[in-house]
Order: C-alpha cells, then sequence, then structure tokens
C-alpha cells in the first residue's frame, strides 16, 4: 500500500494451548519489508535480538533452559532435513509415515495425530531441544510452510526461525505472493482438517484476492513476549505484560 517498511506492536490471541513457553494472548511485534527476502530478514533479526539483548539486560551472554548462549557469536543455519536426519537418521523426505512413528516410540516421544505433517513436526522438536544457538533454522518442508515463498528445489520453504535453548524464539519468511500457488496450499490445509490436523490452517479467500491484486516482494517476521522470557530465564508467564 505504498509502504517499503512497517511494523506494529500489540496484543493477539491465539487458540492455542498454553504451557510454560506459551500463554494465548501476548504482546507481539511483526514487521514486514517489500522488496526483501528471508536472507534480508535474517540479518535484520540478527542484529535485532543483539541489540534488545544489550540495551535491556546489559550483555549479549545468557544461559537458560539448561543451555548457554551468546547472541555476538556467529548465528549458524540450520538446515531442516539434515538436522533431522544428523540426530536421529531419519531422511524427512524419504522415510515413510511408519518409519517415523517407529522412530519416535524409539524415542519415546509422545505425537499427536498420524499425518505426515504433525509427524514431522515432532521429530524436529525433539531434534531442537539439543540446539543452544543462536541459529536460524532453515529449508522447512514447504508441508509445515503454508505462505512461505517455496526455494527454487520445490520442495522446501524460505523460512527462517531463530533458535534459542533448545526452542523457536520467533517467525519469518519471503512471503508467498502467488495466488494460485497460495490457493494450493490453502487447499491442502482444509484436507489436513479434515482428517483431524487441528493445527492446520484455515483457508483465508480474502487473502487470496488481496494477493490476486498484486503483492510485490516481501520478507515478513514476527516475535512475542517469549524471548524476553528466554533471556530473563522465567516461564512466560511472570513477564507478560498486562
Amino acid at each position: 500500500a505504498g509502504f517499503p517498511k512497517t511494523f506494529e506492536i500489540g496484543r493477539v490471541y491465539r487458540n492455542e494451548g498454553s504451557s510454560p513457553e506459551h500463554v494465548q494472548e501476548f504482546t507481539n511485534c511483526e514487521f514486514y519489508m517489500a522488496y526483501a527476502d528471508y536472507k534480508d530478514g535474517m540479518r535484520l533479526v540478527e542484529e535485532l535480538y543483539r541489540t534488545l539483548a544489550e540495551k535491556v539486560f546489559g550483555t549479549t551472554l545468557f544461559t537458560t533452559r539448561g543451555h548457554t548462549f551468546d547472541l555476538s557469536d556467529e548465528w549458524k543455519r540450520i538446515d531442516y532435513k539434515e538436522e533431522v536426519e544428523r540426530q536421529t537418521g531419519i531422511s524427512i523426505e524419504h522415510a515413510s509415515d511408519e518409519e517415523i512413528v517407529n522412530k519416535l516410540r524409539e524415542l519415546n516421544v509422545k505425537y499427536d495425530g498420524t499425518n505426515r505433517e504433525r509427524l514431522i513436526d515432532t521429530l524436529w522438536k525433539y531434534c531442537r531441544k539439543n540446539i543452544a544457538g543462536p541459529a536460524f533454522l532453515i529449508n522447512h518442508p514447504l508441508l509445515v510452510a503454508p505462505l512461505a515463498k517455496a526455494n527454487a528445489d520445490g520442495k522446501t520453504a524460505q523460512i527462517f526461525q531463530p533458535i534459542l535453548a533448545g526452542s523457536e524464539i520467533g517467525k519469518g519468511y519471503t512471503e508467498l505472493n502467488d495466488p494460485i500457488d497460495q490457493r494450493a496450499r490453502f487447499d491442502k490445509q482444509q484436507e489436513l482438517l479434515a482428517g483431524g490436523d487441528e493445527e492446520a490452517m484455515m483457508a483465508d479467500d480474502s487473502f487470496i484476492e488481496m494477493l490476486e491484486h498484486g503483492m510485490p516482494p516481501t520478507c515478513g517476521f514476527g516475535f512475542g513476549e517469549r524471548l524476553f522470557a528466554f533471556l530473563s530465564d522465567k516461564p512466560i508467564r511472570e513477564v507478560h505484560m498486562f
């Protein structure tokens, strides 16, 4: 709409479960940059997190959730498929659903649902606990990335997620601005919903219509109070703003 860069900070509500790391209502920051991609977003977020840490805590070195990391260190790029295979021996591209289920049982990991998206995501969540960071998780399978532009391989998405202390602290991607591709992705999500996957995404027809009018190449990113919960090593309810 004529703004090359924009950001917003405000209250959001997500109809999802609560945990020591998640609350349903929280304060969130999102930004969008036109004519930028996920690589530009990673450069900005690395600088953003480092600056926030220095301004708020006076340091870039933190020990939290059993991990120690320094935000001034080099931020590694962790390939989703390669990391899962390195830690578990499972190729998420070639393994059958049954093989993934057997591996989850072997690792004594609880999982919900039996669709491939949920199985792959559960396998990754087991792996992420072993990563201290700072790092960016990249090259997610398209199946778990319904709003992100695809890489040239047609199998992975241009997503980036900061990894700190074994968890994702934020999420961004090169926005999918192709309405035909986006409609196909939404259709796939509806199949997952119909199959009982409660975390699949609802279709958004008005969004499709906006894309049909035209959207420039764009990078978007969002993060919430959870970042400060991790940096202060407290449950998120103790850093919640009211």
